[in-house]
């Protein structure tokens, strides 16, 4: 039988890759940690951790085990959140993943109708990448998730999604851009060099197989970022290409100094909704949530055109 503590003793070591780091967040001392591998160990009868140098980097074991406790972790979790629910008779809290465009013009309408109708409802926001959200919607640390709908969140078995919002993804570059010297063909966006999200993004997946698809070569990316407030200045001042919402590019927006690439090939058309694993203990307070969303969803489609987009 795994001890709660020391999974979670185990986790923070793994994610610190530190005994003293680890121990610093934790407010142990080194050697408890120390003890908590070796039982673990011990119990499994395998290493999870192997040394080098300084850094402790976990063997083909332990990433399997880290992914276990991470989800254990996560249903010990739902199993208090639910337990309290139950026995204080109040909505609870939710906890929310959010790309920035759905943080910015979704949620404040959706957050006031919420507390509004469960004054005692606690709020929890993370904002970041959609691939990243929803990996930690996988391993439970979020309740939902708002943002782009995906081949990834279709899964119908494994996800349940509500869309509210359609938005148009595009080819931007700084107005100064070499690229709008002549008119503007498809093989003008192989020749210069892009600032774009990782691979696991959905949007520069359906760039990439965009390019393929119509014979182009793949873009030349000279930066990857996970930066998502910083995107357009960067855009700017780098003169790199990417690829945005055009929600961006709207006066007094974030990336109004910014010019779409006028190729209708190139124009993404995404659906944003809400997100939440099926598996996953569905609170009070992300029912109201999703009913409030779904009540309101008609103005959605109204979000001004300025909005800040979070996966490019």
């Amino acid at each position: 039988m795994i001890d709660l503590r020391d999974a979670n003793y185990f986790v923070t070591i793994a994610e610190a890759g530190s005994l003293a780091l680890a121990a610093e967040k934790l407010g142990r001392t080194q050697p408890a940690l120390t003890k908590c591998i070796q039982r673990l160990e011990d119990d499994l009868r395998v290493e999870l951790f192997r040394h080098e140098g300084r850094q402790l980097v976990l063997t083909e074991a332990g990433d399997v085990f880290l992914v276990r406790m991470r989800s254990l972790l996560g249903s010990a979790s739902e199993i208090r959140r639910e337990i309290f629910d139950l026995g204080k008779g109040v909505v609870g809290s939710i906890k929310i993943g959010s790309a920035a465009t759905t943080a910015e013009y979704m949620l404040p309408h959706l957050a006031a109708q919420l507390i509004d109708r469960a004054p005692g409802v606690t709020l929890e926001l993370t904002v970041g990448m959609n691939d990243v959200l929803v990996r930690a919607l996988v391993e439970k640390s979020i309740d939902l998730v708002f943002g782009p709908l995906t081949t990834l969140t279709s899964d119908g078995q494994k996800f349940e999604s509500f869309s509210l919002a359609t938005d148009d993804v595009v080819a931007v570059a700084s107005k100064d851009h070499p690229i709008f010297e002549r008119p503007v063909m498809l093989d003008s966006l192989s020749q210069f060099k892009w600032v774009l999200a990782g691979p696991a993004v959905a949007t520069r997946q359906w760039l990439d197989n965009k390019f393929r698809s119509l014979g182009l070569e793949a873009p030349q990316v000279q930066m990857e970022t996970s930066s998502i407030f910083l995107l357009p200045r960067l855009i700017a001042e780098t003169k790199l290409l990417s690829f945005i919402s055009r929600r961006n590019l709207a006066l007094g927006a974030v990336g109004e100094h910014l010019r779409e690439i006028p190729l209708d090939a190139t124009v993404m058309r995404r659906e944003f909704g809400i997100i939440r694993l099926r598996e996953a203990y569905f609170t009070p307070a992300a029912r109201l949530l999703i009913k409030i969303a779904e009540e309101t969803k008609i103005k959605f489609n109204d979000v001004p055109s300025h909005a800040t987009d979070s996966t490019f």
